[in-house]
Parts: structure tokens; C-alpha cells; sequence
């Protein structure tokens, strides 16, 4: 098994260059979808929390960034992280909409599929006009909390962090998405259900900005049934009519079952909001957009058509 291997031992002020650089190096010798260079261009990296991390107490391992093979392909996985950042990729002045996602990379809450479910998505995103914002939020769950605990205070604190700054970044506050996979979906769901109120005290300007996400993007979400009733929805997931319209996505052959999504999309739809499901005949779990014979690999293009029948495409 190939293996890199990451540690961010180094001084807080050198960590965004010294990331930048391994990680463009390491996407340009994994060769992912034979990338252009000028398509790897990190635009902005920057963290997520302006100084100590809440809650944590400094008894998690030094953070790596490893490879390993997954489904007969490379893909990245960060380790042990405990500072939280954004890593944003900009489209072309010409393809830019304004509108942007934070990206939700899976993992089971104990790593994060960085690139499989995060940097490719960007670029998907991109390929569409829209800017995708790649959170690194932290893994693994911490003992004594729920798996989503400090994941949500990163969420939370990213949208807003996009939200503050959209219009220094071009960006328009009222077409923020959210996109997550597997446990990303979870919280990503978490995060469109729980706006309402932080998972943490505000402490500056940005967390004055609202951290409601404006739509979703649910692929192979986990953990969206309750695990006692098995049929209802978990019950950290409150569906109002306020909640944002969603796009999902599921194979029917998912080890992660399909109803999660079905039973999500019931109650947005019974609570008139605007959203679509597609449950495909076979694919499995954890895609990403990598192509291959199932026909759940359909599902970037049906998702790019329906965010553009909803406006969010809109130059």
C-alpha cells in the first residue's frame, strides 16, 4: 500500500504555504482526472477559527494527510485534524456565477476523503461556475461528544466565514450551497437543519453572518435515520419550511441505505420545499464523481441541471 505520509509540525504562520505546495504537488503525481495545471490553482486557504479551536484540549495525534487505494484508485485522507480550514478554488472570470458550496468530504467522522470527496468535487464545481470551498473539518469524533459535535462548529462557523466575506470574494451571500458526502452529508443535513442556533458562543463580526446554508447537495448521506426507530429521521434533523431546498443522491445497492435520502425528501416535500431525489439501481458507496458503469454516475450532470432550474446558476 503507497502511503504519504503529512505532519503539521511546523509553525502556525508557515502551514497555509508549506499545505499549499505538498498538496498541489501531491494532486499533480496522482495524476486525478489528468487535471490542467492551471485547474489545481489554490485561491485562497485560510482557517477556519481565528485562534484556539473550541472545545479542543490537545489530546488528539499530529494531523497527516495519507494515500492509500479505494475502489482500484489513489485517494487522499487527512487524519487527526484540530485546526479546522477553508481551501477555496475559484472558476474562470468568464464561467464565475457567484454562487459558491462549502464542500463536506466523508469519512465516518474519523477521516476526511480530501480529494475523492472535496478537491475533484471543486473542480466539478468550478467546470459549472461555481466556486467550491473545501472544509477541513475534525476528525476523529471527540470522546464524550456526539460524532457531530465539533464538526457542526466548524460548519457552522464556514458558512458564515463565506457569508462575511462574499463580497470581497465575488461572491453572492444569498446563493451559498452546501455538498456532502457520506458522514459530509450528514452534516452537511445537520448544518441546513440546525441554522437556527450555533453549536458555539460567537466570538467576532463573521459569526454575525447568518450560517444558514441557501440550498444542499446530498450524496450517499449517513446516519440520516434514527438508529432506534430506524424509520424516522435522527432526531438532531428538524425539517421546517424554512429549511433549504436539497438535490440527493443514492444507489439502491448503498451499504448506507436509501432511505435516509427518501425519507429526507419526504418530509421537505410534505413541508413544501422544493427539492429532488434520484435512487439509482446500483453504484455502491463512496463515488464520488469517478466514473464507471453504474448508473449512478449520472448524477453531477442531473445535479448541475437542477441547480440551474433553481437559480443558482444564475449569472
Amino acid at each position: 500500500m503507497a502511503k504519504f505520509f503529512f505532519s503539521t509540525g511546523a509553525p502556525g504562520w508557515m502551514l497555509p504555504a508549506m499545505i499549499k505546495r505538498v498538496f498541489v504537488v501531491m494532486l499533480l503525481g496522482l495524476d486525478f482526472a489528468k487535471l490542467p495545471a492551471a485547474e489545481l490553482k489554490i485561491w485562497k486557504l485560510l482557517d477556519v477559527w481565528p485562534g484556539k479551536v473550541p472545545g479542543e484540549k490537545g489530546d488528539v495525534p499530529s494531523e497527516t494527510l495519507t494515500t492509500h487505494k479505494y475502489r482500484g484508485a489513489p485517494i487522499l485522507k487527512y487524519n487527526n485534524v484540530t485546526k479546522p480550514t477553508l481551501t477555496v478554488f475559484k472558476p474562470s472570470q468568464e464561467q464565475d456565477t457567484g454562487a459558491s458550496v462549502v464542500i463536506c468530504p466523508g469519512g465516518g467522522y474519523q477521516i476526511l476523503a480530501w480529494d475523492l470527496e472535496g478537491t475533484e468535487v471543486a473542480k466539478w464545481l468550478n467546470s459549472i461556475g461555481v466556486t467550491g470551498v473545501v472544509l477541513k473539518y475534525r476528525v476523529p469524533r471527540r470522546k464524550g461528544l456526539e460524532k457531530h459535535d465539533a464538526p457542526l462548529q466548524d460548519v457552522q462557523r464556514a458558512v458564515s466565514l463565506v457569508r462575511h466575506h462574499a463580497k470581497e470574494w465575488g461572491l453572492d451571500p444569498k446563493r451559498i450551497g452546501i455538498l456532502g458526502f457520506s458522514a459530509g452529508g450528514h452534516l452537511s443535513a445537520t448544518a441546513m437543519t440546525n441554522y437556527d442556533k450555533r453549536n458555539y458562543k460567537p466570538i467576532d463580526a463573521i459569526d454575525q453572518a447568518s450560517c444558514r446554508p441557501d440550498f444542499g447537495v446530498l450524496i450517499y448521506p449517513a446516519y440520516l435515520v434514527d438508529k432506534e426507530t430506524k424509520t424516522e429521521l435522527s432526531p438532531e434533523l428538524s425539517i421546517t419550511k424554512n429549511t433549504p431546498p436539497v438535490f440527493f443522491a443514492h444507489a439502491g445497492d448503498d451499504s448506507v441505505p436509501a432511505e435516509g435520502s427518501v425519507r429526507f425528501w419526504q418530509e421537505l416535500r410534505r413541508k413544501g420545499v422544493k427539492s429532488e431525489v434520484h435512487v439509482f439501481p446500483s453504484g455502491g458507496h463512496g463515488y464520488g464523481l469517478r466514473p464507471s458503469k453504474d448508473p449512478v454516475t449520472a448524477w453531477p450532470e442531473l445535479c448541475g441541471d437542477w441547480l440551474k432550474s433553481m437559480g443558482f446558476l444564475k449569472r
